[in-house]
């Protein structure tokens, strides 16, 4: 299977989708122990969600699992939140803290350095591509991290997680505008509660591409679970009557990110 699939829109957002992919080589798959052959920290059907939300958007998604290699942590599985609990580049316990690897089977130093060859690199080869080619039409290119994650995870964070979670890295990946819209539409959403940089603030996709002086914004939305699956627990089912009233609210984010850019409203290196 290929590690990455892509459709080439013309719109200047792209959406990123890192953590969807369920796809475990066979030879992993046999390594993991119960727990991880659950697979159950994926950003379960987050694909779906968005599908057909914006006319022409390119998307650049994984097809791997994330327990295969993190295609959203740093090459070299740098912490991305110091000091907190965190998974890293091939994790080695699910979000709960529990190991999922049969003792003795964990990856080693090389075999991190093969699965980061044959996943990694290609799906970020891709999304550097993509982005490259946006900002070649339109001058600016915005990358939007589409995420999911269980609302209730006591090993990451404390309490109930909201259902919109903004990550600009604090405000630097993006023009503030871009920011400033997704605040916008999120506290406007009836029945919804929001966050900017809170417990998220965005993984290494965003952190790295988002450049906004050369005209390269990226943004990460965090979904909780709660949102759009029937329960947050096996088997993690589509809840089509949840999704359908959120997702006119993603619409509406995605398509007044592509009128900032299109409106030029985010001229390359406007960072503000």
């Amino acid at each position: 299977m290929t590690p990455v699939e892509i459709h080439e829109g013309t719109s200047p957002v792209i959406l990123g989708l890192p953590h969807t992919g369920t796809h475990v080589p066979a030879e992993i798959h046999a390594r993991l122990n119960v727990r991880g052959q659950e697979l159950a920290d994926t950003d379960w059907h987050i694909h779906t969600l968005y599908d057909g939300l914006l006319a022409d958007a390119t998307t650049v998604r994984a097809t791997f699992h994330r327990y295969v290699i993190d295609a959203n942590r740093g090459p070299d599985d740098a912490s991305l939140y110091p000091g907190q609990n965190t998974t890293g580049l091939v994790p080695t316990t699910d979000f709960d803290g529990t190991p999922i690897w049969r003792e003795g089977e964990e990856p080693d130093a090389a075999e991190i350095a093969d699965r980061r060859a044959h996943f990694h690199t290609p799906y970020h080869e891709a999304l550097a591509a993509q982005i490259a080619r946006v900002k070649a039409l339109h001058g600016i290119a915005i990358l939007y991290d589409c995420h999911s994650i269980r609302s209730l995870i006591p090993f990451l964070f404390e309490g109930k997680l909201p259902d919109f979670n903004i990550g600009t890295n604090s405000g630097t990946t993006c023009a503030l505008a871009i920011e400033a819209t997704a605040v916008e539409v999120c506290s406007a959403a009836q029945g919804y509660s929001s966050v900017l940089n809170g417990r998220f603030k965005g993984g290494w996709t965003t952190r790295h591409y988002g450049r906004p002086e050369t005209g390269v914004h990226a943004i990460q939305m965090e979904l909780a679970q709660s949102t759009h699956l029937a329960q947050e627990t096996a088997p993690f089912a589509y809840d089509e009557t949840k999704a359908a009233r959120l997702r006119p609210h993603l619409a509406t984010l995605l398509t007044r990110l592509e009128r900032l850019a299109l409106d030029g409203r985010l001229p390359k290196g406007d960072a503000q």
